[in-house]
């Protein structure tokens, strides 16, 4: 099959405009009369400072960074922020998580070695299927700060509100960053795995208010350490180069689509599409409650596991391809990020009605 033929509904590494890939194709071997490729400059090069500044001026205007905040263009994944955070910001002392999926259980399980964890909220007992409510919340008076997953990948759930605290807000939001406004002066430090929204995998992209640098353990490594890595403006080793450039291209896309607030239209109508099926039909079953639901991951399981493997099976035969759930959570799983169009959306619900229409018992 042919890019033009298929529709990726892939979690992570995910869909990327197709326009930015093109004009990445064009410019792999020599960047606009350099000579060379992105991937062969030096990242000392004026060429390649301009790409840096660019891409970061470009993210602050996405999303209103405000003067307070700086951005880091960091590598390693969410994953290394799970030890990064606490080493930065708990000095030792305690913070509060919410724990309402696969990753979030992750990053509280990791900071439990830096200091102690307490648990605002837990919702394994119920399978990740829901957000707590405000009321249900439950933060410490002295945490160091509070941590939570605004979209749970895994499981398809996804905050509708921003949690009110007296600690800081520390929020991973890897899944849904790009995809809606979000006021980022509520929040401490924000941090995301580009490769749902931003750009390939490889590139980290941490948001952090600057006052809250310099309060590192001391046995934290220098590479990790928010006021080193805010010193050397995040080449205190060499960074993605490539990643960062193709982010600079989505941003590119992102401001001639409308920006965040028509991603945002986009992502509800698309979700709204799927879901609608879902409550409609006896054959599906989506997992999230309603008033949880993500509109970047859906997910739902047919009424058996077989059936499941089936459904992955014929939709990637019909171009949907990337269906099968995560495997802690099992069945099925669309991820619709901003590259999504909507096009795929009803694609994937005409392939949906049809499949239960054929397999029905």
């Amino acid at each position: 099959m042919s890019r033009e033929q298929v529709y990726n509904f892939a979690a992570g590494p995910s869909v990327l405009p197709e326009s930015a890939l093109r004009e990445a194709q064009r410019e792999l071997l020599d960047y606009r009369g350099s000579g060379m490729s992105v991937m062969e400059m030096s990242h000392r090069s004026p060429a390649f400072q301009e790409i840096f500044d660019g891409a970061k001026a470009k993210l602050r205007a996405a999303l209103g960074v405000p003067a307070s905040h700086e951005i880091l263009f960091l590598q390693g994944g969410a994953t290394l922020q799970f030890a990064a955070i606490p080493m930065n910001l708990m000095a030792g002392g305690a913070a509060d998580y919410a724990v309402t999926g696969h990753f979030s259980k992750r990053a509280a399980a990791e900071a439990e070695k830096y200091g102690s964890v307490r648990l605002a909220f837990d919702g394994s007992g119920t399978r990740f299927d829901r957000i707590p409510s405000p009321e249900e919340l439950r933060p410490g008076a002295d945490a160091a700060y509070f941590h939570y997953c605004a979209n749970n990948t895994v499981y398809g759930t996804e905050w509708s509100y921003v949690p009110e605290t007296a600690a800081p807000l520390v929020c991973d939001m890897s899944s849904n960053i790009l995809s809606k406004p979000v006021d980022v002066s509520r929040f401490g430090l924000i941090y995301a795995g580009a490769q749902k929204n931003m750009a390939p995998a490889g590139l980290t992209v941490v948001i952090l208010d600057r006052s809250l640098a310099g309060r590192a353990l001391p046995y934290t490594p220098e590479v990790m350490r928010y006021d080193v890595l805010l010193e050397h403006d995040s080449m205190l080793n060499t960074p993605p180069c490539w990643c960062v450039w193709m982010l600079s291209l989505v941003l590119d896309r992102l401001a001639e689509q409308g920006g965040v607030e028509a991603m945002a239209a986009l992502r509800r109508e698309r979700a709204g599409l799927l879901y609608a099926l879902l409550d409609e039909s006896d054959f599906y079953t989506a997992h999230a409650r309603p008033g949880s639901r993500s509109e970047s991951n859906v997910t739902f399981r047919t009424p058996s596991p077989e059936l499941d493997a089936l459904f992955v099976k014929e939709a990637a035969a019909r171009g949907l391809l990337n269906l099968k759930g995560h495997k802690a959570a099992g069945g099925l799983r669309a991820s619709l990020y901003n590259a999504m169009p909507l096009e795929g959306a009803k694609a994937l619900a005409a392939f949906m009605k049809d499949f239960e229409v054929k397999h029905r018992v």
